[in-house]
């Protein structure tokens, strides 16, 4: 199923100069992988410490559009620059779910949602990202199938904050947002299990 991912080559050629760059002023890969990470905490927390201000939800767009960006750059990096290592691996996959918790569990302090549907949607993307992984000990590599896969999930959150931020959440659909997310990362991380049993089959 087609998502956002699809678009990741053409991201990484328009970094791919400025990844070069970064390599010879000695910049690493793990260190970019922990930038993303500290950045992500630092806009969640904004929401969470301020949960009656708008303001900081435009923050999240911000550094999710700067997290795909790094994460693109740390696996060049450790890709293309020497620099891959079985540190970055867990650093790659433990901060990409702390900065998805990070990000999304301050929205619970927002009562247009509702706490549940938020903490739901939290839970299921972590476990989207852990079936992805399990992709690795099913023989299949990293998966990252949709529909709902780490970049289509920050784009829908990004929206979620910038309509949150100006007021426009109708009161009678904000409740079903973050459950209807939970639902299709719930439907990504089945899609990653079964890919991983038919190959088993296979």
């Amino acid at each position: 199923m087609p998502t956002l991912y699809a678009l990741k080559p053409a991201f990484q050629d328009r970094l791919r100069p400025l990844v070069g760059k970064l390599a010879a002023m000695g910049v690493t890969a793990n260190g970019v992988t922990i930038l993303a990470a500290v950045l992500s905490v630092a806009a969640g927390a904004a929401i969470a410490v301020l949960p009656e201000w708008r303001a900081p939800l435009f923050l999240i767009p911000v550094a999710l559009f700067l997290r795909m960006a790094l994460n693109a750059i740390d696996g060049m990096l450790a890709r293309e620059h020497g620099q891959a290592s079985i540190l970055g691996m867990y650093l790659n996959e433990i901060c990409d779910v702390i900065s998805d918790l990070a990000m999304i569990l301050p929205f619970a302090a927002l009562p247009q949602f509702g706490g549940w549907g938020v903490v739901a949607f939290a839970i299921a993307a972590a476990l989207t990202e852990f079936a992805g992984v399990l992709g690795i000990a099913a023989g299949i590599g990293r998966n990252y199938a949709g529909p709902f896969g780490k970049s289509d999930r920050a784009l829908a959150l990004g929206v979620v904050a910038v309509l949150a931020a100006a007021g426009l959440w109708p009161a009678a659909i904000a409740p079903f947002v973050f459950p209807a997310m939970a639902t299709l990362s719930l439907l990504t991380a089945i899609n990653r299990i079964r890919a991983g049993l038919t190959a088993k089959v296979g």
